[in-house]
């Protein structure tokens, strides 16, 4: 099975970049497929959407598209690890004390064997939500590496072997990384999302895919429209790891309410590009979801004349015929 490892992106908005430790790819036999990859991509970047100047002096490429250079600052190292069908959870390094975690971990088996790869024990299980496919491998983990279950305080009677309690606002430490803790409701009343600032990452479970939303399950279009308010006042730069691999089928959607958007276009093709040959889509930046995702798009004219959602609809109306609207995609 195939894993990418990146560090943290520096301010590099929209050209695809992904570090390892060496810069390079972290994916056997696949260097040059990386690089052409993302010197075909970063063509139609630089040519359809401007991008702000690197920071740092590394310039290396990698695997992931949209995450950008590495930031030497930062010390945390993000692997993704495909689970199920079309889950990924992610492994949280933290390289200068070695405290590792993972975000979401639907089964135990890959988690183990990427800590067993790399030789490294897991200190803690982040959970975005009690659905079985992102808690499945929650006690299994628990009882072979010691590692403490973190949750939303709405879940605690939801989440497999909780020991961590978080709510909303609630500021906590990995390792030497802030992590800020936003309650963002509306797939599930008890979903939250881990927001690294330092490293400019957050971890979306199941509220913000790229290019779609999470089904309202237990929550209404007003409170997703909110959950999704507080991800979009993060600095654009941002790097979007959701819970699972959707962009494909997302991106066909979105085509069909709003063709005409350019950059939308552009870049489903680039998922299309990385589908066909293998790669994960994720991690997406902010601003490309805001320029792509119709879920971010609500005030869009092409969006509401497609799908008869009138002038004098609110945000959270419109909102609410994007999502039936994709229910019956």
């Amino acid at each position: 099975m195939m894993h990418m490892i990146c560090r943290t992106p520096s301010a590099m908005a929209f050209l695809p970049r992904c570090a390892t430790r060496r810069g390079l790819c972290a994916w056997p036999s696949t260097r040059q497929l990386c690089l052409r990859k993302n010197l075909l991509y970063g063509f139609m970047s630089f040519l359809s959407m401007p991008f702000k100047t690197l920071r740092g002096v590394s310039r290396s490429l990698g695997v992931s598209h949209l995450c950008s250079v590495a930031n030497i600052s930062s010390t945390l190292q993000i692997e993704i690890i495909p689970c199920l069908s079309d889950n990924y959870a992610y492994l949280l390094h933290d390289v200068d004390t070695g405290t590792v975690g993972v975000v979401d971990p639907s089964e135990a088996v890959p988690v183990i064997d990427a800590l067993t790869r790399t030789n490294r024990n897991l200190t803690y299980i982040l959970n975005t939500h009690h659905h079985y496919d992102h808690t499945g491998g929650n006690l299994e983990l628990k009882e072979m590496y010691g590692a403490k279950v973190i949750g939303s305080g709405i879940d605690t009677d939801r989440i497999p072997g909780i020991d961590i309690v978080l709510n909303d606002g609630d500021k906590w430490m990995f390792a030497g990384h802030e992590v800020l803790v936003i309650e963002t409701p509306g797939h599930t009343r008890g979903h939250i999302s881990f927001y690294f600032p330092g490293s400019k990452a957050i971890f979306t479970g199941d509220t913000l895919f790229s290019l779609s939303c999470g089904k309202l399950f237990e929550g209404t279009p007003e409170e997703m429209l909110s959950s999704l308010g507080k991800i979009m006042s993060l600095p654009d730069d941002t790097c979007i790891y959701c819970g699972h691999e959707y962009t494909l089928s997302n991106s066909k959607f979105a085509l069909s309410i709003e063709p005409r958007n350019e950059a939308l276009q552009a870049y489903a093709a680039h998922v299309a590009h990385l589908r066909n040959k293998g790669l994960p889509t994720i991690p997406s930046t902010l601003n490309t979801e805001k320029s792509c995702n119709p879920f971010l798009r609500t005030s869009s004219n092409e969006i509401r004349k497609s799908l008869n959602i009138p002038a004098t609809a609110d945000d959270a109306e419109a909102l609410g015929a994007i999502r039936r609207a994709k229910d019956n995609f």
